[in-house]
């Protein structure tokens, strides 16, 4: 039996008076936040963004690994972007993703492997359900 591996999972966002948030994630990953619309860098839906793009594009290479065909992939990119919503509340209210996998794969394969990451990826999941939410107060 395989045993499944973990990861630490979680991120602390530290704000002062001034300044942007600093972010820390649980296995001691960093990050600055920009909130400047001309500013370089990411801002926090960048980072939803982000997490999308990133998660798709590994969750792509693992479908075309079971479907024996990484050996014939030489490149995959998923770009993310999206639409946040013209009135309250402030949220994405639509998500326009593009994967694109370079090799020498045939087209009805290629699109196997992306609806395969899609069901594989661990955010898009979570985008597409509605997870809840517990917010409490800290000392």
């Amino acid at each position: 039996m395989t045993e499944l591996k973990t990861r630490q999972t979680g991120a602390t966002a530290t704000l002062g008076h001034r300044g942007f948030p600093h972010v820390v994630s649980a296995t001691g990953g960093e990050i600055d936040i920009v909130t400047g619309p001309s500013q370089p860098g990411f801002n926090p839906v960048d980072l939803l963004y982000a997490s999308l793009a990133a998660c798709l594009a590994m969750s792509a290479r693992i479908a075309a690994t079971q479907m024996h065909v990484m050996d014939k992939v030489t490149g995959i990119t998923a770009e993310v972007k999206g639409e946040k919503a013209h009135e309250g509340p402030s949220r994405v209210t639509r998500f326009d993703v593009r994967i694109t996998i370079a090799g020498e794969v045939d087209a009805d394969t290629r699109l196997k492997i992306v609806h395969a990451a899609e069901e594989i990826c661990t955010v898009s999941n979570t985008l597409a359900g509605s997870p809840a939410f517990s917010i409490e107060l800290g000392d």
